[in-house]
């Protein structure tokens, strides 16, 4: 993800990576922060289309009843790793068991078992989705991952994880309708080129 600049030197004193990443945050409002294999991934606010993509995500995902008695359909919630002793990630949007309060861990962030889909919209931290938080979330054994890849303009779905990786990946390009593995709870259709399209900047008028 790409680094925020920091204005102002850190106190003397040791910090952990998780209270430097709680500055960041107070010091820049907006700003996700996560941990990821001991490193600090920090991305600023994302823009209009990235929040217009989980928009035109959540009516899928909530339609067939992911939303309910079983599970929820949630946006930035905290998903304790196993990468590292302070490493936790933000996915955008998440479908977790309905018990997920039982599941608290620590710093905001919940064991990924309770985690049954991640989702992530890319913008300038493109790279750390396609190939940080693939491992990342693989090791955590989260089923179901999920880019909406707006660089490259398509949609990865990874499933089967295995040690780092995901044995499956498939790429979806627009003019594709994807339905989504029914493990997570309900079948979920989503159409690759309306998400994309939404997920698009909008050029100024001229």
């Amino acid at each position: 993800m790409s680094a925020a600049s920091i204005e102002q030197p850190f106190a003397e004193e040791p910090f952990s990576l998780t209270a430097i990443a709680d500055e960041i945050m107070e010091r820049h409002p907006g700003y996700r922060v996560e941990i990821i294999g001991g490193h600090l991934l920090v991305t600023p606010s994302p823009d209009a289309p990235h929040a217009r993509a989980l928009t035109e995500l959540m009516i899928p995902f909530i339609a067939p009843g992911l939303h309910g008695d079983e599970t929820e359909v949630l946006q930035n919630v905290g998903l304790w790793l196993p990468t590292g002793a302070e490493d936790y990630a933000i996915p955008d949007l998440v479908v977790v068991d309905s018990d997920i309060d039982d599941h608290f861990v620590e710093n905001n962030a919940y064991d990924p078992v309770c985690f049954r889909l991640v989702l992530e919209v890319t913008s300038s931290n493109w790279k750390d989705d396609l190939k940080t938080k693939v491992a990342a979330y693989a090791e955590a054994k989260v089923p179901v991952y999920v880019i909406v890849d707006r660089k490259h303009n398509r949609l990865h779905v990874l499933t089967d994880p295995s040690d780092n990786e995901y044995a499956k990946h498939r790429v979806h390009a627009p003019g594709e309708t994807v339905t989504l593995p029914e493990s997570i709870g309900a079948p979920v259709t989503v159409d690759v080129e309306a998400l994309l399209k939404a997920a698009a900047r909008r050029s100024k008028p001229e």
